[in-house]
């Protein structure tokens, strides 16, 4: 089975997907063979996809179905066990974790799990997305976005991803806007705090390229641990 990286985020908007793409093509710039799951989605286009997922597809090697790669597409841009609830769907950590499986067990040596929103988006009554982590064992790569309150996002987030038995096996410091008073000593105090390696600092790039933000990252971390 493939090694798997589970990509949280400190919040939502904070570029887990720009950065999930960026990793891949860091991967795929060491001769790897990568893929990626976005184990639910919420907001879709008119065909029932996500955007997120359609980049995703775009930035690693293998080829796979929509399908596959997104397997709960939900309409509404909203909290996905709301979303699932307007659609009469019941989302279950059981069954998104034996598709996150499926995934890992292909020929991808790279393989990228993206959740949605923060750590403890719910999925039901009693399960969270964080859940499917756990259930696949995942380690996990925090996308911190550099804006007011990212150094308490991050150490609770941090602090959570122990707590449920992970490895935080790295971070990513994202700008997802305009670069935030301070940035720099923000910078050194995640550094400082936060248990695992830095793995890169991307800027904002207009337009963004996931080859050009894959220039920011250093992964040797994560290929040799």
């Amino acid at each position: 089975m493939s090694q798997a990286w589970f990509i949280a985020g400190t919040d939502t908007e904070v570029g887990k997907t720009a950065i999930s793409c960026a990793l891949l093509e860091a991967a795929a710039s060491f001769g790897l063979r990568t893929a990626a799951i976005k184990p639910v989605a919420a907001g879709c286009d008119a065909s029932g996809q996500n955007a997120d997922a359609l980049c995703l597809m775009q930035s690693m090697t293998e080829k796979m179905p929509y399908s596959q790669v997104n397997p709960v597409a939900l309409q509404a841009a909203i909290a996905p066990h709301i979303a699932a609830q307007i659609e009469g769907q019941q989302l279950q950590v059981s069954r998104l974790a034996e598709e996150c499986r499926g995934v890992m067990q292909g020929p991808a040596q790279f393989v990228l799990i993206e959740g949605a929103g923060g750590w403890r988006v719910p999925l039901n009554a009693r399960e969270t997305l964080a859940d499917v982590a756990v259930q696949v064992r995942a380690a996990v790569i925090l996308v911190v976005g550099m804006r007011l309150g990212c150094i308490n996002h991050a150490l609770l987030t941090a602090e959570a991803i122990r707590r449920d038995g992970l490895q935080l096996a790295g971070w990513v410091a994202n700008q997802p806007g305009t670069r935030m008073r301070c940035h720099e000593e923000n910078l050194a105090t995640l550094s400082d705090l936060l248990p695992a390696p830095l793995l890169g600092e991307v800027p904002l790039l207009t337009p963004w390229a996931a080859a050009q933000g894959a220039e920011f990252l250093d992964i040797r971390s994560l290929l040799t641990g």
